[in-house]
């Protein structure tokens, strides 16, 4: 049985297990309120309400303070999701291989955490703003390009520099719709999207060994979660860095360009290009 039969067998596939994850409790992350907690110390009061309402490049803020914030919610994250993956393993303490898909969920909602914080930390925008409880379809197609990062897919890496070149070249303080859902970047997706659906069938059964061990599966698991998030988190990290967006001064105009404009130059983006090409970050 191949790992994509497994990931259908198994009752779940990438994008159901991002919709679970993204509906925990306490994933979503307030743009406003953790930029303000992220920069206050280090920026005044004009920086960080230029940061909310604009992005911390636009504020001006500098790398090394920006460099610091992620970090530091990178180890914020890194040690809460591997203390909780920890207790997980303790036997008993859930159903050993039966609660594996929970576990997965705990794991995929902590991706999100910290994919949220080193976005808005890197000058993206609000990426729940306009989602109810269900994801919008940009913000699925953007995170699935984020997360695809994270676990080392080169499309990926181009997925996302393109779309963070279309939005710096833009100006504009919104994801590009179009592009991310019905245009040039949506193949992209959804060959990511396939891709991380067997990473996780992968990841489940590590996971679930570590539990079925008696003695060792606290130990085992919360490893395992330390050995592959810390990385991943790094990953993305790397790679929003390295982006146009994150560099200091790069402004958005007075006022946001109005959607007609905007969906003219996501129209021209949709001519076909080639994303697979090999890309580092």
């Amino acid at each position: 049985m191949s790992a994509n039969q497994q990931v259908a067998q198994n009752g779940f596939g990438f994008a159901q297990l991002l919709e679970a994850a993204a509906k925990l409790p306490g994933v979503r992350i307030d743009r406003a309120d953790y930029l303000r907690k992220a920069l206050q110390r280090h920026c005044t009061e004009d920086q960080v309400s230029r940061a909310i309402a604009e992005s911390p490049a636009a504020a001006g803020i500098p790398l090394e303070v920006i460099r610091e914030a992620a970090d530091s919610s990178i180890r914020f994250e890194t040690s809460k999701v591997t203390a909780l993956s920890a207790a997980a393993g303790i036997p008993g303490g859930w159903a050993l291989l039966g609660s594996v898909p929970a576990d997965l969920a705990q794991f995929m909602g902590h991706l999100l955490r910290v994919t949220q914080k080193l976005a808005y930390i890197y000058s993206w925008p609000d990426l729940f703003e306009n989602s109810g409880e269900d994801l919008d379809e940009a913000t699925e197609s953007l995170l699935t390009l984020f997360i695809g990062v994270m676990f080392g897919v080169s499309v990926a890496q181009a997925g996302v520099t393109k779309v963070a070149e279309m939005m710096a070249a833009q100006a504009v303080k919104k994801l590009p719709q179009k592009a991310l859902t019905k245009g040039i970047i949506y193949p992209t997706v959804k060959n990511v999207a396939g891709l991380l659906g067997v990473a996780m069938t992968k990841k489940t059964f590590a996971s679930g060994v570590a539990k079925a061990i008696p003695v060792a599966g606290a130990l085992l698991s919360g490893g395992l979660t330390l050995a592959t998030f810390l990385p991943m988190s790094r990953r993305l990290q790397r790679h929003l860095a390295s982006l146009e967006l994150t560099k200091p001064g790069l402004r958005a105009p007075n006022e946001d360009r109005g959607d007609d404009e905007l969906q003219r130059d996501e129209a021209d983006e949709d001519q076909p290009r080639d994303l697979y090409a090999p890309h580092t970050s």
